[in-house]
């Protein structure tokens, strides 16, 4: 096990691959760890140097007391970005992950080289509805939202499919820290990265899963056309997360992109 301390917390990383591959750091998703990735890595070029951690407040990294803003997380990956050493990484974000991608492109590009935006957005989402939401989980823990929450992550296929997985995904969920989860609802509440994310100029691909019900591929595409030159592509099936439910075609489009800008 791996950890960095940045103001007094301590991050879970997991770092894999090459040992002198060029850096590709990922952030998950709210409610998510690392393990997220899992199923994509094998299937990305192994010559990378493949760099992972948990947001504050998920996984086995610390849960310092909400609320939070976009530009903690951000720091957060700076911090533990710049403890490796490392400098023009591509940053794999899915969801609140992109949303830290595109600040930390913005407020330090020395450490993006490229960006790949997975079921994310400038803007996601109201104010208003983000409180709802920090309201319930305060009230009655994320358990009673788990349902509806599985629903937006998950395609109907997967859904269909043998419970066993899901189950194993409503865990994760529903076990990380109250605490956690509602400082990262608030970072994304607060957040409007729209000007930010117009003025980046670096090498950006988009993608979204087709049945995803919290980033919609509209609000996604919307993003990337902020981005001149940026790439934008649906995967069908998927929800929120293709990195699970379609992990090679995601880790198919994930590698044409590094090879069209000669990064493998």
């Amino acid at each position: 096990m791996q950890t960095i301390t940045h103001n007094d917390a301590v991050f879970h990383i997991a770092v894999q691959g090459a040992e002198n591959g060029r850096p590709v750091v990922f952030a998950n998703s709210l409610g998510t760890d690392l393990r997220v990735w899992d199923a994509l890595l094998p299937l990305l070029p192994q010559s990378l140097r493949f760099h992972r951690f948990d947001l504050r407040g998920h996984g086995l990294s610390d849960t310092p007391p909400p609320p939070y803003r976009m530009e903690d997380l951000a720091d957060d990956a700076a911090a533990l970005l710049d403890a490796q050493g490392i400098r023009g990484a591509v940053f794999v974000g899915l969801s609140i992950g992109g949303m830290i991608g595109q600040m930390l492109a913005a407020r330090r590009p020395d450490l993006v080289s490229a960006l790949v935006l997975m079921d994310t957005a400038a803007k996601m989402g109201s104010a208003e509805m983000w409180q709802a939401r920090m309201d319930a989980v305060a009230t009655g823990g994320i358990a009673a939202l788990a349902d509806p929450i599985l629903e937006r992550w998950f395609g109907p296929e997967f859904r269909s499919q043998e419970k066993g997985p899901l189950a194993a995904w409503r865990n994760m969920l529903t076990r990380t820290p109250a605490e956690g989860y509602i400082g990262c609802c608030a970072a994304i509440a607060g957040a409007d990265l729209t000007d930010e994310t117009r003025k980046l100029r670096l090498p950006v691909l988009a993608i979204v899963g087709a049945e995803d019900g919290a980033s919609p591929p509209e609000i996604v595409q919307a993003t990337a056309d902020l981005i001149p030159g940026a790439e934008f592509h649906v995967i069908a099936g998927a929800g929120h997360l293709p990195c699970v439910e379609r992990p090679k075609e995601t880790a198919e489009l994930i590698t044409a992109f590094l090879e069209k800008h000669d990064y493998v």
